[in-house]
């Protein structure tokens, strides 16, 4: 069983225990939060395709958080024309239909040009589409695209550094995280939850061996 397969059942069964052990709702943010940042860890790390043995790690195409959709509803808000998109978006790109995914976005931005979500959105669907190890000139702009129409939003910075964190660039995701941070509402329901991300990035940017 390669890496990948392994990553895959560490993170099921991490979602099967918090079912099972009924821990409460408002606390899976936190348990995301490092599962995706170890996910991340685990990527960069390590050497795809290699079979299962204690020091191997395997590449992952998206850090995987089991609250991402309570997240995402609390940073950008729930039924709104954007909202619509970027859940079929994301159902798509769960489904590995990634292509699928960024065409449902440009749908969604041929009737709003100006969303910054939706231009967030789309640079989060080429860098999956694209196979999630770099940011390509096209999603780059999208990401560029939804700060420039949301500069006072934590949105777009926030996504954007996700972005950086699957193609490796840690020190820029942290950029990225203090941008939406210092953006984001003293009272904002996610407020502690990116606080909370960025203690662990900082923790996972230690452990990187130095050059």
């Amino acid at each position: 069983m390669n890496g990948w397969l392994i990553l895959a059942a560490l993170l099921i069964g991490s979602f099967a225990l918090l079912v099972v052990a009924r821990v409460s709702r408002p606390l899976w943010g936190f348990v995301g939060a490092a599962l995706m940042l170890g996910a991340a860890g685990y990527a960069w790390q390590g050497q795809p395709e290699l079979p299962g043995a204690p020091r191997t790690a395997q590449r992952v195409t998206e850090p995987v958080d089991i609250a991402a959709d309570d997240l995402r509803d609390a940073i950008w808000g729930r039924f709104t024309y954007d909202y619509a998109y970027a859940v079929a978006a994301d159902g798509l790109t769960r489904a590995g239909a990634t292509q699928a995914a960024v065409n449902a976005v440009l749908g969604g931005l041929q009737g709003n040009p100006q969303s910054a979500r939706l231009w967030t959105r789309l640079g989060t669907a080429i860098l999956a589409h694209d196979g999630g190890r770099v940011l390509s000139p096209a999603a780059k702009l999208a990401f560029a695209q939804g700060i420039a129409n949301a500069p006072d939003h934590p949105g777009p910075y926030f996504y954007y550094g996700m972005a950086l964190i699957q193609t490796g660039d840690l020190p820029g995701a942290k950029r990225a995280w203090l941008a939406a941070l210092k953006r984001s509402r003293p009272d904002a329901p996610y407020r502690v939850d990116l606080a909370t991300r960025l203690v662990l990035l900082d923790r996972l940017m230690a452990m990187r061996p130095t050059p």
